[in-house]
């Protein structure tokens, strides 16, 4: 079962990685966090990969005081999904043409989403800017949803002013990223184990969410 469990972590976090290269190089828009990551590169000189990891440990610093603990894949997630871009960004050639633009986002949006619920459903922890989110609104009483996108409004808003990629692709991945992940997360949700094969992996129980819609 842990082996099952790393496996489908480790798998996420490089599909997300690759789907985020897969994202920039369709050149029709990013998600919101990706557009700060953009932006950031874009101003710094720094790989995009750089700037992830860089922001995921600065977000997680953000944790602290929301007395929210990372877990396993947490602090996988942080450093993986950066380099895995960086990988990707080294071995995807870039659309010239309006016809391979689309389908590359199709692509990206479509293992985005599986890349999501692998590591979602591998059970290691939220990612860092996940974890601001559900802390940010269990410490506030705000729902999940005005957390998220209070947050997301935010690093977009920067990230296009830093010169970070906006357009159809922010649209279509605001749209169907959500509708996705949860038709695949049943898919590769892995049941609960003996706790005591991974304590030490899994994250600290959080207190339960004040409002969830």
């Amino acid at each position: 079962m842990l082996t099952r469990r790393l496996l489908q972590l480790f798998t996420g976090l490089a599909m997300y990685g690759i789907s985020l290269a897969m994202f920039i190089r369709a050149g029709l828009g990013l998600d919101p966090w990706d557009v700060f990551h953009q932006g950031v590169a874009g101003r710094t000189g720094l790989s995009i990969g750089a700037v992830v990891i860089i922001v995921s440990f600065l977000v997680l610093l953000l944790w602290i005081p929301l007395r929210q603990w990372p877990g396993f894949g947490t602090l996988c997630n942080a450093v993986l999904v950066g380099v895995f871009a960086d990988i990707g960004l080294a071995l995807i050639p870039a659309f010239s043409h309006l016809g391979g633009q689309i389908g590359m986002l199709a692509g990206a949006v479509l293992l985005n989403g599986i890349a999501s619920a692998c590591y979602i459903g591998a059970r290691f922890g939220p990612g860092a800017r996940d974890g601001l989110m559900t802390g940010l609104a269990r410490r506030t009483g705000w729902s999940v949803r005005v957390s998220r996108t209070l947050i997301e409004v935010v690093v977009l808003g920067v990230g296009w002013l830093l010169g970070g990629s906006v357009g159809v692709g922010t649209v279509v991945y605001a749209l169907a990223i959500g509708p996705l992940v949860q038709l695949l997360l049943p898919r590769f949700m892995v049941p609960a184990a003996l706790p005591s094969v991974t304590a030490v992996l899994e994250p600290a129980p959080v207190e339960p969410l004040a409002r969830t819609s």
